[in-house]
């Protein structure tokens, strides 16, 4: 497997008012392509602070972080913004969907910021909105479906670009237990794919579908173990 991501001694410190509060304490780790992995931890240890560095959406105090062999560090905010959006497939706990755009609008977003063709998006967004099983939904809008099925549009518009990996915070936080469920059955089917899967939750049970589980306590590393 090709090494996807590192992390070198990153460490995140916010300076308020006087006081320094260190989120993020000297924290290494690797990531190779096609792992599934799910960063865990309590509320306050630092596992937020975590996706925002690798999400591309802020930058550590000290540290390095390299994906798919880019030191993210030297890349000025456009460059930035054009590789978040096409080397990252978000999903979050709140859908972040338009409330009035359709289904298909939604997805088809990153395709427009990354400058693909209009003739070329219809094939690309259909077939990611059918592969979460949302055929027949294409054309509703987010008031117009269940949070699941919200959570599929998510999911659908996080794989349009084919991102080198796929980072999903708490996606399953807004969600009853078995919709939950549901949509990790769907994150396992995408990492058989062969899709980068990074989920960042808090709940064991839901930490248990990665093949790996990174834990962090206080800024540190506590445990970074193998799913049997």
């Amino acid at each position: 497997m090709n090494r996807i991501m590192r992390i070198e001694q990153l460490k995140k410190i916010y300076q308020l008012s006087k006081v320094k509060v260190e989120a993020l304490r000297g924290i290494s780790f690797t990531i190779e392509e096609g792992e599934f992995v799910s960063i865990m931890g309590p509320s306050g240890s630092g596992k937020s602070t975590l996706m925002h560095i690798i999400g591309c959406l802020d930058y550590p105090t000290e540290g390095k972080y390299y994906l798919t062999g880019q030191d993210v560090a030297k890349l000025n905010d456009n460059q930035l913004a054009l590789f978040r959006n096409k080397k990252i497939g978000f999903v979050f706990q709140q859908f972040n969907l338009l409330p009035r755009a359709t289904n298909f609008n939604n997805v088809e977003l990153p395709l427009i910021y990354a400058g693909v063709p209009s003739g070329k998006r219809k094939d690309i967004v259909l077939k990611a909105l059918h592969s979460v099983g949302l055929k027949n939904r294409e054309y509703h809008r987010p008031n117009e479906i269940s949070g699941g099925e919200r959570q599929r549009v998510a999911i659908a518009r996080a794989l349009v670009n084919n991102p080198s990996i796929i980072l999903a915070d708490e996606p399953t936080g807004n969600l009853d237990s078995k919709t939950g469920h549901d949509i990790m059955k769907i994150f396992q089917k995408l990492h058989q794919s062969g899709n980068t899967i990074i989920l960042v939750t808090h709940e064991r049970e839901i930490a248990t579908y990665g093949k790996r589980i990174i834990y962090i306590r206080d800024g540190l590393i506590e445990k970074d173990e193998v799913v049997a």
